[in-house]
């Protein structure tokens, strides 16, 4: 494993690279919309945001370093530096996969079922557990 992620983290450090991935669990979906974590050096992280944001994000900056040094299970985030930039959009979703054919005697048994909430619920479930079979 360690051959594999060196490549990885030669220009990050395995903190800040958890970060980054992570970046949407830390600072919740509204937040992540408008900022994304740059980089992380000698306890400075950087962050892009786009517009006005910087200004409420100087105000949330101890906050924002207890969330992260949190989430990271150490204190390796002291300050935080705001560059303004344009963000990429959203990407978008990847298609769903289609849905997996039911067995036989499976799918009639959810289709003797009434129309409703728990028919979806088991027909979904069903779904998931034939979905590799």
């Amino acid at each position: 494993m360690p051959r594999l992620a060196r490549p990885a983290f030669k220009r990050r450090s395995p903190a800040g690279a958890q970060l980054m991935a992570d970046w949407p669990l830390v600072v919740g979906p509204k937040l992540a919309a408008v900022t994304a974590p740059l980089r992380l050096s000698a306890g400075t992280l950087t962050l892009a945001c786009a517009g006005p944001v910087a200004m409420e994000l100087q105000h949330l900056a101890p906050e924002l370093v207890a969330r992260i040094n949190a989430h990271l299970g150490r204190a390796t985030v002291e300050r935080l530096r705001f560059v303004q930039q344009a963000l990429p959009g959203p990407r978008p979703a990847p298609a769903p996969p289609p849905p997996a054919p039911l067995p036989a005697p499976v799918a009639a048994r959810i289709a003797e079922l009434p129309e409703g909430e728990l028919r979806e619920a088991l027909e979904t479930l069903a779904r998931g557990v034939y979905r590799k079979r």
